[in-house]
């Protein structure tokens, strides 16, 4: 496993290497969903500043330009190792393993109202024990599929998309891409976008596809279903600043959900607002939703706050920026009086509390204070502290599925744990960046009351090369 792995590293250095070479002037920003992407301004020779990466973008289809095609690839190596794995309750409690995926992608445009997007995924994990996670395994398959037809609306632009596609909003505490897993989330959907001024409106209904490893026999989860409104609209706040305001509902569909109360059809409804943005050296993410439905026969009554807030300071040495993020989402006051109260985060992002997270945002409330330190232009590091502990003291732990890893009826004790990090990262250039990341888990009194509860030690090293 390592040699291979080491191999495959110096092979993608090696090819990278032209990559400080010159860059053109306005390339747009690399995404994880690389479907935003438009190179077309490259279609002017004038536009092209020799960057190693120009060559496979905007390639001309027809003489005039009118049709042109852009392709792409994510190549990542990843290492893991964990030892205690879930607190030492389940085998293999200790395990190292390698992860690598490819991303390759091809973006046709024709004329102004066409385009087909289609991108692949390679990914597999070397020497981890079974059972493999899904997100672990999709030797080849297809990640996104989908065509765009663009139409005119007067003053506004609307956007008709329709196939295999990512989807993410917002901060991605509801619905995410899960980019940190190694086979990210796709949905088959029907989407629909208008954008007119400072506003951006979408609609979409679809069902996520449930990876598998074998060769193109990926299919739609046939449990869950979710449809959505989500409205933003960007905000000038007129001294330097910049900020954003997010409005939308989400509908969400399980035909099997489990719970601490048990196991039923679950349907739910989101509502939520966020507001976020940046100025004067401080910066902030805050997010209110609420949810309701039906579960069984029941109902559905949850809610969760979500804030991010922190202050860069630059006229410091290495730039510190302290932030602190609070986070509280529901717990079921009583399992068994026929209303579910548990907060869902639906389609969450898969490194939602860090590197390591053993534990989704479910009956949870946590305080999150970090510092982030600009040690060079390549090298930033980060270190953070996380305290957990139990919304509600009659629901349970739940991981970042919804799996329940600890009933409720356990123990009387409020207090999860605690979580420390460190994360060294780097970025050179416009394709390249990797990280180093420790991470620790010490249970606390609910924990330690419910079960086994030895520390978790995690520790990932990674590499990203796009281009």
């Amino acid at each position: 496993m390592t040699v291979r792995l080491r191999a495959a590293a110096v092979a993608l250095l090696l090819w990278i290497g032209p990559a400080h070479a010159a860059q053109s002037t306005n390339p747009p920003p690399l995404t994880n969903t690389r479907f935003d992407e438009d190179y077309r301004y490259l279609l002017s020779p004038e536009a092209r500043a020799g960057a190693y990466w120009e060559r496979f973008k905007a390639i001309p289809v027809t003489e005039d330009g009118f049709a042109s095609l852009s392709t792409g690839l994510e190549l990542r190596l990843r290492g893991e190792a964990i030892r205690n794995s879930s607190w030492g309750q389940d085998e293999p409690r200790n395990d190292a393993y390698g992860l690598w995926r490819a991303l390759p992608y091809a973006d046709l445009r024709v004329g102004q109202s066409l385009r087909l997007f289609g991108q692949l995924i390679m990914a597999d994990a070397v020497g981890k024990l079974d059972p493999l996670a899904p997100p672990d395994s999709d030797r080849i398959d297809l990640m996104q599929g989908f065509a765009d037809v663009d139409v005119p609306l007067g003053d506004a632009q609307g956007t008709l998309r329709v196939g295999r596609q990512m989807l993410a909003y917002g901060s991605e505490r509801l619905i995410s891409i899960r980019y940190g897993a190694n086979v990210p989330r796709s949905f088959d959907a029907v989407k629909g976008i208008v954008t007119a001024g400072p506003w951006r409106v979408d609609a979409f209904y679809g069902r996520p596809i449930q990876p598998t490893p074998e060769l193109f026999d990926d299919g739609r989860d046939a449990k869950r279903t979710a449809w959505a409104l989500y409205a933003t609209r960007s905000l000038d706040l007129g001294w330097g600043g910049s900020a954003g305001l997010d409005a939308y509902y989400i509908g969400y569909r399980n035909r099997s959900a489990g719970f601490e109360s048990g196991r039923a059809n679950e349907l739910r409804h989101t509502v939520g607002l966020r507001s976020f943005g940046k100025a004067a050296g401080w910066d902030w993410n805050w997010e209110a939703m609420g949810q309701f439905g039906r579960f069984g026969s029941g109902s559905i009554r949850a809610w969760s706050l979500a804030t991010d807030s922190g202050y860069r300071f630059t006229a410091l040495p290495l730039q510190p920026r302290l932030s602190l993020k609070a986070n509280i989402a529901s717990g079921d006051d009583n399992p068994r009086d026929g209303r579910l109260e548990t907060f869902n985060p639906l389609f969450p992002r898969a490194k939602y509390f860090g590197e390591l997270t053993p534990i989704g945002p479910y009956n949870l409330m946590n305080l999150h204070p970090s510092v982030d330190l600009a040690l060079s232009d390549e090298f930033s590091l980060s270190a953070s502290a996380i305290a957990y502990w139990r919304e509600s003291l009659d629901d349970g732990v739940y991981d970042l599925t919804g799996g329940l890893l600890r009933s409720g009826a356990a123990s009387k004790a409020r207090y999860v744990g605690t979580q420390g990090e460190l994360v060294l990262s780097y970025s050179s250039g416009r394709s390249f960046e990797g990280l180093i990341s420790y991470s620790l888990f010490q249970p606390g009194s609910f924990l330690k009351d419910s079960g086994p509860a030895k520390t978790i030690h995690f520790a990932g090293m990674e590499a990203v090369f796009k281009f």
